[in-house]
């Protein structure tokens, strides 16, 4: 695929928050939050990012769109390198890529009222010129997302927990963007209405041929909105490939330990199909394993796990894992 083809290109991204101790906060190491993961993501294309909770997935997602500064490596949207943008570059970028937050108790301002919140994009961006041209939009958004255009005036603390996601879908949609991070978008919400907000991500998408990078940890939710996945451990990608070659056929063994969890609607196949357990806990980020990050918990371990860090190797058509036993 040609580079241009691409909306979203990460190389060897790496984000380290310092840790101080002390009243003179001497440095003691860094959390490597993220430390040295790359993909692409084509334009109208949706990248599931799935891991445990702790893994990096959001602060993956949020450096990628330069909230985090980035430690290290190289970030380009729509061919706009976020590491090296000046300010005038910077804004253009938060026009075209925006995000949708996981919390919509915590991401909408209580003070503000809806047409507050979603027309602020409006104003920071100068899309529209008048109040008017504004609220007229802010109808629209509202009528796009489900929800009625007369609400404008309410509070959030009026609105359901799927009503305020709605709201901050709009708000991420305010100044027509081409990419959206998905930050875990449905985990607060009731189990009903996921699929409502799932639903409707996948209606915009169709709509206005969006590129979604969407956070999650429902591996079922992933498979059934994503075109490719990544299976993130400790701040490193460790698998990568088509959805459903990753879910039928995962190489990592941490891979398989999170498909294995996946609940079957078929009891009988439940039942007979093997459930992997891991041993110990993760291990943590300020001082991550030598070699394999996952080799203290990996049933399949060879010493070489624990000196060599694996490589990217392409097992099958654009499926893609890191591992020395495979």
């Amino acid at each position: 695929m040609a580079e241009n083809e691409y909306l979203v290109q990460v190389r060897q991204l790496k984000k380290h928050f310092p840790v101080t101790k002390g009243i003179f906060q001497t440095k003691a190491g860094a959390v490597k939050a993220v430390d040295g993961i790359s993909f692409e993501i084509s334009r109208g294309e949706t990248l599931g990012l799935v891991g445990e909770s702790g893994c990096g997935k959001t602060t993956a997602g949020r450096t990628i769109l330069g909230l985090y500064q980035p430690t290290n490596g190289e970030v380009s949207i729509d061919g706009m390198n976020i590491c090296q943008a000046k300010p005038k570059e910077m804004l253009e970028i938060r026009r075209k890529a925006t995000m949708i937050f996981q919390d919509p108790f915590a991401s909408l301002n209580p003070r503000w009222t809806v047409n507050s919140i979603i027309s602020e994009p409006l104003k920071v961006h100068k899309i529209y010129k008048t109040e008017k041209e504004r609220t007229e939009r802010v109808f629209e958004l509202l009528n796009l997302v489900g929800l009625n255009g007369r609400l404008y005036n309410r509070f959030p603390h009026e609105f359901s927990g799927g009503q305020r996601q709605r709201i901050g879908i709009a708000r991420a949609l305010a100044s027509n963007p081409s990419f959206i991070v998905c930050d875990e978008p449905i985990s607060a919400l009731d189990v009903s209405i996921q699929a409502q907000v799932v639903n409707l991500l996948e209606e915009l998408q169709d709509k206005f041929s969006l590129t979604y990078l969407f956070i999650a940890h429902d591996l079922s939710m992933v498979r059934h909105i994503c075109d490719r996945v990544a299976v993130m451990y400790l701040g490193v990608i460790v698998e990568m490939g088509d959805r459903n070659e990753v879910y039928e056929n995962p190489y990592h063994p941490y891979s398989q330990a999170l498909l294995s969890a996946v609940p079957i609607p078929d009891p009988k196949k439940d039942r007979e199909r093997k459930r992997i357990i891991l041993m110990g806990d993760v291990p943590s980020p300020i001082n991550p394993p030598s070699g394999c990050r996952f080799h203290p918990r990996c049933p399949n371990a060879k010493p070489q796990c624990s000196e060599d860090t694996p490589e990217w190797r392409e097992i099958s058509d654009k499926h893609w894992v890191a591992c020395h036993q495979v």
